[in-house]
């Protein structure tokens, strides 16, 4: 029953954004024009109060994952006459510790990542107890209603995992490299138990140091080198992608290179075959949804996803798909 729900979500947020998507090419196209000389202009769509809503993530330095999540969310933000502050930090105490300072500045709605929840678990509390509402968005979402928060807006992690599995069984796969480039982060370790549930063949976990890249690039080259017996390597997100490109390459490796997430140079990748396929979670939809559920709450009362978390994934994409999604990663909200 549980996993019917989580279906039925899926299958409701394709028909929410084939119904955005609009009814002709033209029209699609009138739509995006003024959305984007809405967003230039910085007017907004509706004339509530300028609320100020926080996002506090979970993101390091450079990841381009999140400059995709921001842009959803900044663009929400335009169009719901919100103030949106962002701010980061990859260190579960230190994020806490933002979510403290937005509470302190007392915001009108929060948005926060659980990559790390036992140590986040007291801040949304205490940002509940503020009458704060939260939304948490990308991981957690087993602790976001538990924690007191709206909803949860993201993949299932496991789910996602499976659908890796399964392609990988489709592709004839015998044994796969899952790369895990942040440690205790449970959505991570979800991904690779997924795949290693569906997956018929062997999956062995690689936990590598994502802030340094040539090291990460290195502890894959040298895994791929002792171990050639491995056919494919999973990594956890686009920009580790092109490290195990680079690693296969150095270790004379015939292994396919995978990903979950997907940004310009992924789709690159599946296009000129250097990748086989990622699996994309649409992080701009992350952002977007995000701040737009929390206007939609304080303007109407509404909750989206009656006690279920909203999915915005997992979606297999492969060469098939790369051309049509090329303008949108090149534009940075794919």
């Amino acid at each position: 029953m549980a996993r019917f729900r989580t279906w039925v979500s899926i299958a409701l947020a394709g028909v929410l954004g084939a119904s955005l998507a609009g009814c002709s090419s033209t029209g699609g196209k009138r739509a995006e024009d003024a959305a984007k000389a809405e967003a230039a202009q910085g007017r907004a769509a509706v004339d509530t109060p300028r609320w100020t809503f926080a996002m506090v993530t979970h993101s390091g330095d450079g990841d381009t994952f999140w400059d995709i999540v921001q842009k959803g969310a900044q663009q929400a933000a335009v169009k719901d006459n919100i103030k949106f502050l962002y701010s980061h930090h990859d260190e579960a105490q230190q994020q806490a510790q933002l979510v403290d300072a937005a509470i302190d500045k007392k915001v009108d709605g929060l948005i926060v990542t659980l990559a790390k929840p036992g140590a986040m678990k007291a801040a949304v509390e205490r940002a509940v107890k503020a009458g704060i509402p939260v939304v948490t968005v990308n991981s957690g979402s087993e602790k976001s209603k538990e924690f007191g928060a709206l909803t949860h807006i993201g993949q299932d992690e496991e789910i996602a995992g499976e659908a890796v599995g399964e392609e990988l069984n489709k592709r004839g796969r015998k044994k796969a490299l899952c790369v895990l480039h942040e440690q205790g982060n449970v959505g991570h370790e979800q991904r690779c138990d997924g795949v290693r549930e569906s997956f018929d063949g062997k999956l062995v976990n690689l936990y590598v140091d994502g802030t340094n890249m040539p090291d990460t690039q290195a502890a894959i080259e040298a895994r791929l080198q002792t171990d050639k017996s491995l056919d494919s390597v999973v990594t956890l997100g686009a920009p580790f992608a092109d490290a195990a490109v680079k690693a296969k390459e150095g270790a004379s490796s015939k292994a396919e290179i995978n990903t979950f997430d997907l940004n310009a140079k992924v789709a690159q990748g599946l296009k000129d075959g250097t990748l086989g396929f990622s699996v994309d979670q649409q992080p701009y939809l992350q952002g977007y949804e995000a701040v737009d559920l929390l206007w939609l709450y304080h303007y109407n009362a509404d909750v989206l996803g009656g006690g279920q978390p909203v999915l915005t994934g997992p979606q297999i994409i492969t060469e098939k798909d790369a051309d049509a999604l090329a303008d949108y990663t090149k534009r940075g909200t794919r």
